[in-house]
């Protein structure tokens, strides 16, 4: 298969290029889509064939469900059913936008795209490419991170390619995603709600509109069936090692320069520490300053995928602090990791 790869504006998408893209969903093919966290294999919800060609092309177990992306809150109706109250609440504060909302699935729906669950993983996006493609093929669409099963998740057209070249259809290239994470998802058919993953919508804005909210700190084995994606122990992984540091700044850059006269080492720095690694010869990207957990989020996968093509024996990284979207990069650095952190001090 040819993979088609089609520039389109972000803010102001050409009608023609969302036609082609549209026309080929239409017929079970699947499409690269930019949303605002990552960029979305796209599919026809509705369309079986098209649902497992997206598990086929990623090498994604049907253990691990998809998202449903809607443009319209009329689109619900055909996959969710029996709205908690939560849900009104959280749509009106934060759709469009990166929150997913588990909600009880339609029995019309098909249940591979929920694993078998009951419930089933609904959001919104709010990239004006994504609403356009949705809205142009008439139908919610299936969209999970256009990537290998567990690889970082790709945020620029390139690393969507690099990945599915000849697996997919067509690319829709509208530059790099804004956020960089992929969307918070909260299970509001439980009281309270529980987010099972961190994102850009924090716990502390979540409590601001639905109270007491509780977040899951268990992860799953690949075998085991996820409620909703982003669950794995195993995720968002390099092929490189990686070693994920905890502790004060000045203990983790003693322990990267250990690290480095042990091994071929490249470090995903922030912003504060690429003086002491010049000074040392050690190679970096710098993910920003250690304060900005926004900027951190949108340099965090594209800095694992250069780490990972840059040939080293290690990659090496310390968790940021703060809350907010920091709290989802330390997650994804945790699945990054497989559940391994070193604590230094």
């Amino acid at each position: 298969m040819k993979t088609h790869l089609l520039t389109v504006s972000a803010t102001h998408p050409e009608p023609d290029v969302i036609a082609a893209a549209a026309a080929c969903i239409a017929v079970g093919e699947l499409v690269a889509m930019p949303t605002e966290t990552v960029y979305g294999l796209a599919a026809d919800a509705h369309n079986p064939v098209a649902v497992a060609r997206i598990f086929a092309a990623k090498g994604r177990p049907t253990t691990d469900p998809l998202i449903v992306h809607i443009a319209d809150i009329d689109q619900l109706a055909a996959v969710a059913t029996d709205y908690p109250p939560a849900y009104s609440l959280l749509a009106e504060a934060f759709w469009p936008g990166p929150l997913t909302m588990l909600l009880p699935r339609h029995r019309s729906l098909n249940s591979t795209i929920t694993a078998g669950f009951d419930t089933v993983a609904v959001r919104m996006p709010a990239h004006p490419v994504a609403l356009a493609l949705i809205r142009a093929c008439g139908t919610p669409l299936v969209a999970p991170s256009a990537n290998l099963f567990s690889h970082p998740s790709p945020t620029t057209a390139a690393h969507v390619v690099h990945d599915l070249d000849g697996r997919i259809a067509m690319v829709l290239d509208a530059g790099a995603c804004r956020i960089g994470v992929e969307s918070t998802i909260v299970d509001i058919t439980q009281t309270p709600a529980v987010i099972l993953r961190q994102g850009d919508v924090s716990a502390e804005q979540l409590t601001t509109v639905l109270g007491e909210v509780m977040v899951l700190q268990r992860t799953l084995a690949t075998s085991q069936a996820a409620p909703a994606p982003g669950m794995l122990l195993k995720h968002y992984a390099p092929r490189t090692p990686l070693r994920l540091l905890r502790g004060p700044a000045a203990a983790v850059q003693q322990a990267v320069a250990q690290i480095h006269r042990q091994q071929h080492t490249i470090w995903l720095c922030y912003a504060e520490d690429e003086a002491y690694a010049q000074h040392l010869g050690i190679a970096t990207f710098s993910l920003g300053a250690v304060s900005d957990g926004a900027q951190i989020a949108r340099s965090l996968f594209a800095a694992l995928r250069a780490a990972d093509a840059a040939g080293y024996a290690v990659i090496v990284v310390a968790e940021p602090n703060g809350t907010g979207v920091a709290a989802a990069v330390r997650d994804r650095l945790f699945r990054a990791a497989e559940g391994v952190i070193h604590t230094v001090e």
